[in-house]
């Protein structure tokens, strides 16, 4: 954000300031020379000069900015204030959104615990702040878009078809069990096997 230090003494006459600012035609460069053309030759409005340079009207070689020129027009030059006064005083909105005069001690506050200012100062720059902010109109703050609210989504993943079942034919097994006889003669095994060969191969 941001907070201006720059303020002026002949805040009480910034209204005739720039009401003369939107009927004249803008200057190549904005001198000390102009501001008499302008019929401000009192040293104490030199300081018009920064002001015009931290709001944004000037450039730092003097010359009118873009904004400058949108102020001439009277149909917005209050929204073109009340932008100069968010960008140079972003501090104090940050504080108060829409300050008031009832806001006043907290704004001096401000400005002095920001620039170490005494306190005859801080009245000065507060005294600048609100005599501007009579010349604004003040848009709402811009604000982040709202992130889209997520609808719940229920993803149900199709489950494969089962394979078709193919009926298998009945089959029959047989489990023959041979319980040899305790002999070490080997012609009796012989003659077992070759009854099995010829009874159950056959």
């Amino acid at each position: 954000m941001a907070l201006t230090d720059v303020y002026v003494q002949v805040y009480g006459q910034l209204g005739d300031f720039f009401d003369r600012i939107a009927q004249g035609q803008a200057p190549e460069r904005f001198t000390r020379q102009h501001l008499k053309d302008l019929g401000f030759t009192s040293a104490n409005f030199n300081a018009t000069i920064p002001l015009m340079k931290a709001l944004g009207f000037l450039a730092d070689d003097g010359s009118p900015t873009q904004r400058y020129h949108s102020y001439r027009d009277r149909s917005q030059s209050r929204r073109v204030m009340g932008e100069a006064l968010r960008e140079a005083y972003g501090d104090l909105f940050v504080i108060k959104a829409n300050p008031t005069d009832g806001d006043r001690a907290l704004i001096e506050g401000k400005f002095k615990s920001a620039h170490n200012a005494s306190e005859r100062v801080a009245k000065l720059m507060a005294n600048t702040f609100y005599s501007l902010l009579d010349l604004a109109e003040l848009q709402p703050a811009p604000q982040l878009p709202d992130a889209p609210a997520l609808e719940p989504s229920v993803s149900i993943s199709p489950e494969p078809p089962s394979p078709p079942l193919v009926p298998l034919a009945p089959t029959l097994h047989y489990n023959i069990q041979i319980h040899l006889p305790a002999t070490k003669d080997v012609e009796v095994f012989n003659a077992i096997f070759k009854s099995l060969k010829e009874h159950l191969l056959g």
